[in-house]
């Protein structure tokens, strides 16, 4: 038995130079870091935001690609099939790990599995805007002119199996109101065409509907969170005006693909860590509606956990399925 012991001992001395030259050597070329929806859009933006706050700190550049589709489906399965790949990276997210895998079938990645869940980035809420020429100045008049309309009104988001998707399909549920999903590719379009009024509503994530209403271009009804955002304190929330049930926020962290060295993941804590305590992205941050997150690998991943297992529940008894 001593002489096992020395052995093991032997082997655990000679691996820690290894798992050292690891942290040492890396990266060794561009991150790849991978953007599961289109440009911009929320996920698009904070990523670039959060790739510029981290620049040089890890003496390699970052590439922000943008590889959208399925409701941030595709991305995602990149990034899970680049296991072992330390420099391949995603903005992890509600629509493709908290929604997508329990409201899509066969889904080619565990969300779990295929990932190891690094920081929670940021949080907002959604914000259900209309166009300025929409006879409704309230969500309660919105909720009466959708009953006074035979097949009610439709409602735009930035494509199916997203936070905005199940945010309306909860309200439509809760108000016993018909709303009809219009998936885009994209907030950007979606957003478009609520301007120009070939849809009357788009629920949106704050951040990138908050130029918008600051412009006059659209009007906000409502949010998502239990209480008002700070960001629109004269907008209620979804609660105040009587819809508890439709509660919902955006989250985005940011995670590896799975079978990466600890001495990486560790150095990516930290890294990010000192990103989301700067002030100069805090400032960006708040200024655009985002809650900067304060959550660490088991926390976020926790969370993640919780989400998947909150939607299926909301989605089955919804009876949502993909448009």
């Amino acid at each position: 038995m001593p002489a096992l012991l020395d052995r093991r001992a032997l082997l655990v001395t000679l691996a820690a130079p290894s798992l050292a030259r690891a942290e040492v050597g890396w990266p060794e070329r561009p991150i790849r870091w991978v953007v599961n929806f289109p440009p911009g859009g929320a996920a698009d933006t904070l990523s670039r935001i959060l790739a510029e706050s981290i620049g040089g700190r890890l003496g390699q550049p970052i590439v922000v690609e943008n590889r959208p589709g399925a409701g941030g489906l595709v991305g995602a399965d990149l990034v899970a099939k680049a296991r072992g790949d330390a420099h391949v990276v995603i903005m992890s997210n509600a629509a493709s790990h908290g929604i997508g895998p329990v409201l899509y079938p066969n889904v080619p990645y565990d969300p779990m599995a295929d990932f190891r869940h690094v920081a929670l980035v940021g949080t907002f809420p959604s914000v259900l805007v209309v166009n300025p020429g929409v006879p409704a100045q309230t969500l309660a008049e919105f909720l009466a002119l959708a009953r006074s309309r035979a097949g009610g009104l439709a409602f735009g988001t930035g494509g199916n199996g997203t936070m905005n998707h199940l945010t309306g399909a909860l309200l439509a549920r809760a108000a016993g109101i018909e709303l009809t999903h219009v998936p885009y590719r994209g907030s950007a379009p979606a957003l478009a065409d609520a301007i120009g009024g070939q849809v009357p509503a788009v629920m949106e994530s704050l951040p990138i509907a908050l130029p918008h209403l600051r412009a006059n271009r659209l009007r906000a009804l409502a949010t998502s969170e239990a209480a008002r955002d700070a960001t629109l304190p004269e907008v209620p929330s979804f609660a105040e005006a009587g819809f508890p049930a439709v509660a919902s926020t955006n989250w985005f962290g940011f995670s590896t693909a799975a079978g990466i060295a600890p001495a990486i993941l560790e150095r990516w804590r930290g890294v990010l860590a000192e990103a989301l305590a700067d002030a100069r992205l805090r400032e960006r941050f708040a200024g655009i509606g985002v809650v900067p997150g304060r959550m660490g690998p088991g926390e976020y991943t926790g969370l993640i956990a919780g989400e998947l297992s909150r939607w299926r529940g909301v989605i089955q008894a919804a009876g949502v399925t993909p448009d």
